[in-house]
């Protein structure tokens, strides 16, 4: 037995209408909550600083390692550039290991230009990213710990 949700009478379960009041008897809706992006971080910035800062977080992912030693010159204590900095390092760090397969011979050297090809594709969604004002964290170096 339930009891209406308008006039509090008793009634059967499978009954849609109230029979005191006539009152529809529907079952709340649960909306499902939205996912966010967990490596989503824009919202822990404040935008001024994203806007006064994007410029500088843009020359990290389209100069490397030069881009990365202005960005860290023009910071100035700024949180948004600090992670883009972040990010570029990690993916900088993966670029100078990669060498290392061309031990391998011809499989090595295959992984290695692949490697490549898919760090400059990160960094061009990176770079799009900070276009759009977000602050994303890298696909590849994103579970790489270090630099967190």
């Amino acid at each position: 037995m339930k009891n209406c949700i308008s006039c509090g009478a008793q009634m059967d379960d499978a009954q849609n209408f109230c029979t005191v009041c006539g009152a529809q008897q529907t079952a709340p809706v649960y909306q499902q909550p939205v996912a966010a992006d967990p490596y989503d971080h824009t919202a822990e910035f404040d935008p001024r600083d994203i806007s006064d800062n994007k410029c500088f977080a843009m020359l990290i992912y389209l100069m490397g390692t030069i881009g990365i030693i202005i960005a860290l010159l023009a910071s100035k204590d700024s949180p948004y550039l600090k992670f883009h900095i972040r990010q570029a390092i990690k993916l900088t760090v993966c670029s100078i290991l990669l060498p290392i397969l061309a031990i391998i011979p011809v499989l090595g050297w295959i992984v290695m230009g692949v490697g490549y090809i898919i760090i400059f594709v990160v960094k061009i969604i990176a770079f799009f990213s900070i276009c759009g004002g977000y602050a994303k964290e890298a696909a590849i170096v994103r579970n790489i710990d270090f630099l967190k």
